[in-house]
């Protein structure tokens, strides 16, 4: 049993490591497809094995898909929100030294989880109870502020109505497999592509500095933002870490290099969470921990383990990644970067369509128009967030 738990877990960050450099898989596919053919697995491995192995491929995925959300600006739900940020460094030579502040927030937003792991349960189990009520009133006063503190407050209101509409109406979609792939690509990602395109970008030299430049207070503000919310999220059905993110940055005001640090926390943090609110209420949020939660039942030794697994599987990745940051900062500067954008547009409207078909083509499009706004009218892209967010407000309200 040892040995295949040994086996199953450096499987997982061997899978991780394809899934988070190849942008558009996201861990939530693989994870499916393995309960899929899981009936079959199970005849050769042990439902905690299964288990292990979705935690680390879920684990190193999270850290390895910073590396095309900041160099190729692909980005998925957990991570859209640092495509910004991560982008104006790679385009100062600083790509690595993102990728390098993101991963340590990864990593301390980990073991911070993993510290508040009691804390956490206290509150799932004394107070869920009396929160819950006040939630979508706390997350609709949160976006009045995010609007109003715009100067074009009729922009903001606006990219967030039309964004939030979007997500209402793709979420309603019939068939639709991934309906977030489509859409976050769009807004967040085929958007900035193509004014990178017409601006006539280019990717200067990528200085690979071991140094990490990052004030210690940004970090530990970006820690305790995130820590409250995901706490908030983890309740709140419908709200993801890129929400969180949202949600943070209005409580700890974080700017550029602290922000990346807060997206990364909240990735790993939103899952370690999701595991620890399976475990005292029996509710699944994150879309791995589902899986996990229809191949076996949660005792404590099983628990135990599956957080040694974030551990363990967490601290690899962390030099996984610096490694292949190294080999894409070497490599990027030195490709055609129209060539290089014109590449992701054509990948990402060629998963668009084996994913979802001609309808998710449609979806993206209309996305990447509406992402446009943010940055042609000079306002936050965080108003996008809406295409999420709206729909959850819209689920509470009616």
């Amino acid at each position: 049993m040892v040995f295949e738990i040994f086996f199953v877990l450096f499987l997982g960050i061997l899978i991780g490591i394809i899934t988070g450099l190849v942008p558009g898989i996201h861990v939530n596919l693989v994870a499916t497809t393995l309960f899929a053919i899981s009936p079959i697995l199970l005849n050769y491995f042990e439902p905690l094995s299964l288990a292990v192995f979705i935690i680390s491929l879920s684990l190193t995925h999270s850290f390895l898909d910073t590396i095309p959300s900041i160099y190729l600006g692909a980005p998925e739900n957990e991570n859209a929100l640092s495509v910004l940020p991560g982008q104006k460094m790679l385009l100062r030579g600083e790509g690595y030294q993102a990728v390098k502040i993101t991963i340590l927030g990864t990593y301390v937003g980990l073991i911070t989880a993993i510290i508040l792991i009691p804390i956490f349960m206290f509150i799932a189990k004394s107070v869920y109870s009396f929160l819950k009520p006040y939630l979508v009133y706390l997350l609709i006063l949160l976006i009045s502020y995010m609007i109003l503190k715009e100067k074009q407050k009729f922009w903001a209101f606006l990219l967030f109505f039309i964004s939030g509409t979007l997500g209402i109406i793709v979420f309603s979609i019939p068939n639709l497999n991934e309906p977030l792939f489509p859409m976050l690509s769009g807004i967040f990602g085929l958007s900035g592509l193509i004014i990178s395109y017409f601006e006539n970008t280019k990717i200067p030299f990528q200085r690979i500095n071991q140094n990490i430049k990052l004030k210690y207070k940004e970090l530990v503000k970006a820690i305790i933002g995130s820590s409250i919310a995901v706490f908030l999220i983890q309740f709140f059905p419908g709200l993801g870490p890129a929400q969180g993110a949202v949600i943070s940055n209005q409580i700890v005001k974080v700017k550029n290099r602290g922000y990346l640090a807060l997206v990364g926390a909240m990735g790993t943090m939103s899952v370690v969470f999701s595991l620890v609110t399976f475990y005292v209420l029996g509710k699944a949020k994150d879309g791995t921990i589902v899986v996990i939660s229809k191949l076996l039942e949660l005792n404590h030794k099983s628990f135990l383990l599956l957080i040694t697994t974030f551990i363990v599987s967490g601290s690899i990745a962390v030099f996984l990644t610096l490694f292949f940051a190294k080999i894409f900062s070497k490599l990027i500067g030195k490709i055609n970067y129209k060539l290089l954008v014109l590449s992701i547009i054509s990948f990402i409207f060629a998963m668009t369509i084996i994913i979802n078909g001609w309808i998710g083509i449609i979806v993206l499009i209309t996305s990447a128009s509406i992402g446009l706004i943010a940055p042609l009218k000079n306002i936050g892209r965080n108003h996008a967030m809406g295409c999420l967010i709206l729909p959850v407000l819209m689920y509470f309200i009616l």
